[in-house]
């Protein structure tokens, strides 16, 4: 997928912008609280239809106007362009979405469209964050590759929702109970499967990835499913039953799975610098995006915020030769021109762009100014 042409419109501190990227590197220089990270902002709320850096879509309204508007005209592998635009007003309780001219059946379909991976401080939380950002970050690479996931995904939420209400009434109806165990553990069976499956094919390209950034052998990648391995989930939230009502929610199940990033046995935060610690988790999200490259003959957008950050110079210089082999489109960010014109194979194929004060103009290759 390639962005063509962006359009931005009262979103953050951009009043209007209209950028045409090119289908490689996209480089976009300018002082801090410019506006560069609200461009990153935009394109990834035309994929997710959610920000990154708010959970409240109408704190995006630039101060003062009624709405912000981030269209986007997208090419296909396939050599289609279609339109996707997200709209919020103030006034409005709701996001208004248009793809391909239409409403889309949910934001889903606007999602595995336009495939987007993000590369920001934020991404540090693979490693030192929670079961819940490792199982995003899991769930992003199996719903684009398999199909079927987002349907095992919703009636495994709602079968989870059924019968963590029922452990909170005082009295259990037990065939109720039972029913929608049997609902629960089906499908979450399903996604453990699909997610096992997805781990092991991401694996070798991960590996692959690392050497190249650190050479580091030692660093291993093991699924934790959520319950006893050694008993069905139906058996395990049968004989949970008793605690789960004490504690009023499902203590069993791929809910509670994990993603353990170790080296040499040890939590890989608590043994990696930070430096390396970015390597790692750049080499996790481009690993994703080359399996979904390998998987269905897609490619992703990534967004890069601050590329020089926690990376010295030789480092960037892989970071940025990795990236120009990986074929997909990239939009970096960076205060430093200098920093950021360092490492390309292809300096004279990027474009680069200027950010001041909210205004976005394309800009001379940093060597022929």
């Amino acid at each position: 997928m390639t962005i063509q042409q962006l359009k931005i419109t009262n979103f953050r501190n951009i009043a209007s912008a209209d950028i045409y990227p090119t289908a490689g590197v996209n480089l976009l220089v300018g002082e801090n609280a410019s506006g560069k990270t609200s461009i990153l902002e935009a394109i990834y709320l035309l994929s997710m239809v959610r920000s990154f850096r708010s959970k409240k879509i109408k704190s995006l309204i630039q101060h003062a106007t009624e709405q912000f508007t981030v269209f986007g005209s997208i090419a296909a592998e396939s050599g289609n362009s279609y339109s996707l635009g997200v709209q919020r007003h103030q006034q409005s309780a709701d996001t208004e979405i248009l793809f391909r001219g239409q409403k889309p059946a949910g934001v889903a379909e606007v999602t595995a469209a336009l495939p987007v991976q993000l590369i920001n401080p934020d991404a540090f939380r693979l490693l030192e964050g929670s079961p819940k950002d490792r199982r995003q970050f899991l769930d992003w690479g199996v719903f684009h590759v398999e199909h079927s996931f987002i349907d095992c995904w919703k009636r495994f939420q709602r079968a989870l929702k059924q019968r963590n209400s029922l452990l909170r009434h005082g009295r259990i109806d037990q065939l109720e109970m039972s029913l929608w165990e049997k609902e629960l553990s089906e499908n979450g069976e399903k996604i453990t499967a699909l997610r096992e499956e997805y781990l092991t094919s991401l694996k070798p390209l991960f590996a692959e990835l690392l050497d190249k950034f650190l050479g580091l052998d030692n660093l291993t990648l093991s699924f934790q499913r959520g319950w006893d391995k050694n008993v069905d989930l139906v058996e395990s939230l049968f004989l949970s039953r008793t605690k789960d009502r004490e504690q009023g929610f499902t203590q069993a199940g791929p809910q509670r799975a994990d993603v353990r990033v170790a080296v040499n046995g040890y939590t890989a935060m608590d043994i990696l610098s930070r430096g390396q610690q970015k390597l790692v988790v750049s080499a996790l999200k481009l690993a994703q995006g080359a399996l979904l490259s390998q998987a269905r003959g897609k490619q992703c957008v990534y967004l890069i915020d601050d590329l020089p950050a926690e990376l010295d110079k030789q480092h960037r210089k892989v970071f940025c030769e990795v990236l120009e082999k990986q074929s997909g489109q990239v939009f970096i960010t960076g205060v430093d021109a200098e920093a950021l014109a360092e490492g390309w194979l292809n300096p004279d194929s990027i474009s680069w762009f200027h950010v001041e004060q909210g205004q976005v103009s394309p800009k001379p290759h940093l060597g022929s100014e």
